[in-house]
């Protein structure tokens, strides 16, 4: 490896063995982080630098893991450290090589080093003094990566000279669970906006002026991403594969850019998606915008409710008309029982991702949720916004315990103030509308990472001359959020009247 790798290998290497104090046994460098795109020999530095960790080591029965996400992905890690090991008779003596359990053992000390599949193999109560994590983005689909990942760690606190390395690619859909928490953590540390000299971060991705320039798909800048370009990335094979992504559509090339260049994927599109989501992106113009800043700005404000059972989300959508520009400003929230962490595994990192932005709001009891909602309904009327009619709209289909909690005696709402909206084919002209002011700009929102989630999850279905966005069409994937911005939509563009102004704004 030594004689082979490129100058960024061996500078990898010398951080990670040089940030270590002999006379105390400490490392001061503990966590690593590799962002770098595919085929450039990640999961063969593993495998050279884990082994030289296992000769270097001087603890008795030391404990070292290549933890992957698969099978598939541990084999990637683990046929190379037994090749080298083949391949030098001196460390065929020191090491013991066990292939079917995917274990190396250090024939002096007893430490071993083992390539472990994350789904299949139990991690827990390990005392390790080493591991690298393979693919940290595969792990950012797994509900319960965080507490396995601190689990498989947590050796560190008894031995001192215990380091982690994270390595990954870019993901293909938008990062999420542990994945998207080290990648911002890591581009924190970088920029400075965290100081933590024990955290090292590596990566190769393009600064956001080169992105903004469209300079990443210049075949001449691939190397920015491919510091094995010319060695085990063929630059013909990238430029290839870049003409036919071209071909082949958006949700190709973000596939090809997502894993080639390390370019973040924004929003999960497909070819049947939403028209408005290749526009949506651009709209995010109130970054940050909160409810009580909605309310500050508008004139008149109308809301969406969109809901399912215990296993569904339940979201709210708040459109505002803005004062003097009449722009459509975008709110939302959504609710959801921890019943759907555990039936919905797939999303469920998404989910939590969601709760720390503060979008998402996982429920103590059944009921909070409807009552929230109520709470959001409320401020907005207090706040003197609320038309006298058509001011809340609500999935006809599951109307029931929403209605009966606005209309509960101390709500104080009108019934002339709830409307009913009708679902599938009906919301064409809401799906439509909305459509035209994300494109136009004449609707902005927030730029959550929950609608975007929504908004890519939306599949179209065409219904004679009509089109639908329905939750069937999506799957497990969520878009509730998005189904109460329709209903919120459908009743701003009725052009509700703003009420005279001087009404005061209390907020709790």
């Amino acid at each position: 490896m030594g004689e082979t790798a490129r100058a960024w290998v061996k500078n990898f290497v010398a951080a990670i063995f040089g940030a270590y104090d002999p006379d105390s046994g400490r490392r001061l460098v503990t966590e690593f982080f590799l962002l770098i795109s595919k085929k450039n020999g990640k999961s063969t530095d593993a495998a050279g630098i884990m082994v030289t960790a296992l000769v270097q080591n001087w603890r008795q029965s030391a404990e070292f893991f290549i933890l992957a996400p698969t099978i598939e992905v541990a084999e990637n890690s683990f046929k190379p450290a037994r090749d080298m090991i083949a391949a030098s008779a001196e460390l065929s003596k020191l090491l013991h090589v066990q292939t079917h359990t995917r274990t190396i053992t250090h024939r002096k000390s007893g430490a071993t080093l083992k390539v472990v599949a994350a789904d299949s193999e139990v991690v827990g109560g390990k005392k390790t003094a080493g591991v690298f994590v393979d693919e940290l983005w595969q792990f950012g689909t797994k509900p319960k990566a965080e507490a396995m990942l601190r689990e498989v760690i947590g050796g560190f606190a008894s031995r001192p000279e215990g380091f982690v390395i994270y390595a990954t690619t870019q993901s293909d859909e938008p990062p999420a669970g542990v994945f998207a928490q080290k990648l911002l953590y890591a581009r924190h540390v970088r920029d400075g906006l965290v100081d933590d000299p024990q955290f090292l971060p590596i990566l190769y991705e393009f600064p956001e002026p080169m992105l903004e320039a469209g300079q990443h798909l210049d075949p001449e800048n691939f190397y920015v991403t491919n510091p094995n370009l010319g060695l085990s990335v063929d630059d013909t094979f990238l430029r290839r594969e870049l003409r036919k992504a071209n071909t082949e559509g958006e949700s190709s090339l973000k596939g090809f850019l997502a894993k080639h260049l390390n370019v973040e994927v924004g929003l999960g599109l497909r070819s049947d998606r939403w028209a408005a989501a290749d526009f949506w992106p651009i709209a995010a113009m109130a970054k940050g915008l909160t409810l009580v800043q909605l309310l500050e700005r508008s004139e008149v404000v109308v809301v969406g409710i969109d809901g399912g059972g215990l296993d569904d989300l339940l979201g709210v959508a708040v459109i505002g008309r803005e004062k003097e520009t009449r722009r459509w400003l975008l709110w939302t929230h959504a609710w959801a029982h921890p019943i759907v962490l555990e039936r919905q595994k797939a999303i469920a990192p998404r989910l939590l991702d969601f709760r720390a932005d503060g979008d998402l709001t996982l429920v103590e009891r059944v009921g909070q949720d409807v009552e929230e909602v109520a709470d959001v309904c409320a401020q907005v009327r207090d706040a003197g916004l609320l038309p006298d009619e058509n001011a809340i709209g609500v999935d006809a289909a599951g109307i029931g315990d929403i209605v009966d909690e606005l209309m509960d005696p101390a709500r104080k709402f009108d019934e002339k103030q709830i409307v009913a909206i009708s679902q599938g084919w009906k919301l064409n002209a809401a799906i439509k509308t909305t459509e035209r002011k994300i494109a136009g700009l004449e609707m902005i929102h927030g730029g959550s990472r929950l609608m975007a989630w929504s908004v890519g999850n939306a599949r179209v279905n065409m219904v004679g001359n009509a089109i639908s966005v329905t939750k069937q069409r999506s799957g497990s994937a969520k878009i509730d959020p998005l189904m109460a911005t329709f209903d919120a939509i459908s009743l701003m563009a009725m052009n509700p009247a703003a009420r005279k102004q001087g009404v005061s704004f209390f907020f709790m």
